[in-house]
């Protein structure tokens, strides 16, 4: 009978169960929450449908709370004639937990439904409640003997608040707008990044040049933007372990990097040994400015296609190591094999690690030329490997075209 709710039988029990968690005290919590009203006649049996699920509870226990949705005369709003129940098209797990509370006054968030949905449900249904602890909540009205609680609460609401801003563009215009300046950021980096390396401007990056001052101001304020970005995605992410985890913020960080170590290789420069101490700091500065190149990947971050994609790679990743496993065996012996017979007339051929690019090169139907046999028995082997590697590569590949498109219809579905 009570489908959702509970049966007579247990209904007894969650009372004595309740009561002797009170210490025996019926009226322990103000007298809410703590033991679920047996239904007197049936007119205090209340029915609820939410989404086409049928829900049987009583109009007293929805009153324990009556400036919620469910306890007040609002829900009358929701009242169906035909069907005979207050109808909600609403999220079906989140009503769960939330019939809970008004049976035992403990609010249980079920673990398939994102924290954001579950919000939106309580909302909706009225629910505001502070939190004691992690898996229990009390009504507002209820006292609280740790302030302390509240103001960790509140900074852990605003936190989400902060880092649902910089994840999700579509929860405001200002989130909205912050991406737009991030793209537009991250568009300027990339210029600057080819343009430093432009015979015809290259020059005015260079220290004493017109143009110097404003260049470098304009890469000062888009490191600021990347840096402000990057640390208060830090402070606001759930958890420190988990923001180490994340390949964007790796490359975040690694984007910024080479700024800052310019910054510091200048600052110790020795004037006394300017050309000794050039010739130590040049190749760190080269190296860390091959990071910038990873500033191109914070495109990424702004197309779910991408991040979806990247997704389904990561699920066919036994099909990738297979075919990278045949390409590996036939890329060896193959060139191997062409080694020996070619590098006594050919000298292109002159070591395995050639026979092994060309193999490559051939196998993957490439096909550069930069490397031909010359021999009639290369030529014979040549025209072996180009057929292996259109026949052994094709069967590999259609099986990770079909996991691919399997797996990408199904990711696109799940957002």
């Amino acid at each position: 009978m009570f489908k959702s709710g509970y049966r007579q039988r247990d209904i007894i029990r969650i009372n004595k169960r309740n009561n002797a968690e009170d210490g025996g005290n019926p009226n322990a919590n103000g007298g809410k929450g703590t033991a679920v009203p047996i239904p007197t006649t049936s007119a205090d049996l209340c029915h609820i449908n939410v989404s086409g699920k049928q829900y049987i509870t009583t109009h007293s226990c929805l009153q324990q709370y009556p400036l919620t949705l469910l306890g007040s005369n609002d829900k009358e709003l929701f009242w169906i004639p035909e069907l005979k129940s207050y109808y909600f098209n609403r999220n079906r797990d989140c009503f769960e937990s939330i019939l809970t509370f008004y049976q035992t006054g403990r609010e249980f968030r079920p673990l398939s439904v994102d924290d954001d949905i579950y919000e939106a449900e309580r909302k909706f249904f009225r629910i505001e409640m502070k939190k004691r602890a992690a898996d229990t909540a009390i009504p507002l009205g209820d006292s609280l003997d740790a302030p302390a609680i509240c103001c960790e609460g509140d900074w852990k609401s605003t936190k989400k608040q902060v880092h649902k801003f910089l994840m999700d563009p579509r929860c405001s215009n200002w989130a909205t707008a912050w991406h737009i300046m991030d793209i537009l950021f991250i568009c300027t980096s990339i210029t600057l990044l080819v343009m430093e390396t432009d015979h015809n401007v290259k020059d005015a990056f260079k220290e004493g040049h017109a143009a110097y001052n404003y260049l470098f101001g304009l890469n000062v304020l888009v490191i600021a933007f990347f840096t402000t970005d990057l640390l208060i995605r830090f402070v606001t992410w759930p958890g420190l372990l988990n923001f180490w985890k994340n390949l964007f913020n790796i490359l975040d960080i690694l984007s910024i990097l080479p700024f800052y170590v310019s910054l510091i290789a200048e600052a110790f420069e020795d004037p006394t040994a300017v050309q000794q101490q050039e010739h130590k700091s040049y190749v760190v500065l080269r190296v860390c400015r091959i990071f910038r190149i990873v500033r191109v990947f914070k495109f990424i971050r702004h197309s779910q296609d991408l991040i979806m994609i990247i997704k389904v790679v990561g699920h066919a990743k036994k099909e990738l190591c297979l075919l990278i496993l045949l390409l590996f065996i036939f890329s060896v012996s193959f060139g191997s094999l062409m080694y020996y017979i070619e590098h006594k007339e050919n000298p292109k051929f002159g070591t395995i690690m050639e026979g092994c690019w060309w193999a490559i090169v051939t196998i993957t139907t490439i096909g550069y030329g930069d490397v031909v046999p010359q021999t009639w028995l290369g030529k014979v082997v040549g025209s072996l490997v180009l057929t292996m590697g259109i026949v052994f590569l094709a069967l590999p590949m259609t099986i990770i075209v079909g996991k691919f498109s399997t797996v990408y219809e199904k990711e696109k579905e799940k957002n």
